[in-house]
């Protein structure tokens, strides 16, 4: 995949995931760790995936971190996935969560991802 391509994924996913953490600030979180206490899941959490969804957006947006961010929102979408929308099956349930993960994964893999391995030694080839 060329840069302009993998850029534009970056910013599509950081815009998207920017704007589902914003969305859990300014309607009011309270309702977020509601539903999150109903599935089981500690309230506090909310706070987090939300502050997840919404620095980590921007950070992906500027380029900065995206290893680690694009991580980030692996885990917090696949957790969403199993948790709340897989028993609604693929079309019409977990498919946007699926696809945004895809994206996440994308962005883990390319560009910035050998930045976390610079320490290792060279392969010898």
């Amino acid at each position: 995949m060329n840069k302009y391509g993998i850029l534009i994924v970056r910013i599509l996913l950081g815009g998207l995931m920017f704007l589902h953490g914003l969305q859990k600030f300014t309607n009011g979180i309270g309702g977020t760790v509601q539903f999150f206490d109903s599935l089981g899941i500690p309230g506090f959490m909310a706070y987090i995936v939300a502050s997840i969804e919404l620095v980590g957006g921007l950070a992906l947006v500027f380029g900065v971190l995206v290893p680690y961010v694009s991580a980030l929102f692996v885990i917090v979408l696949a957790v969403a996935i199993v948790t709340v929308k897989f028993s609604s099956g693929f079309l019409g349930g977990y498919e946007p969560e699926f696809v945004l993960m895809v994206l996440a994964i994308v962005t883990l893999i390319t560009g910035s991802f050998k930045k976390i391995f610079q320490f290792l030694p060279a392969s010898g080839k």
